[in-house]
């Protein structure tokens, strides 16, 4: 008998997504972790423009 756990954020199982406002364009997007108000948040388009401005 295989053992199932129950909900997201077990290895492998669909991760709870978040809805979050991108801080740099303000669309709304979904986020795998729960948003912190002391934080900003990035779409994907945003977040990887970022990362690839950072080298």
């Amino acid at each position: 008998m295989a053992y199932q756990g129950g909900g997201g954020g077990g290895f492998g199982g669909p991760r709870e997504m978040h809805k979050a406002v991108c801080s740099e364009c303000k669309k709304e997007c979904e986020v795998p972790f729960k948003p912190r108000e002391d934080r900003p948040i990035y779409c994907k388009e945003c977040y990887s423009k970022r990362k690839n401005e950072g080298r």
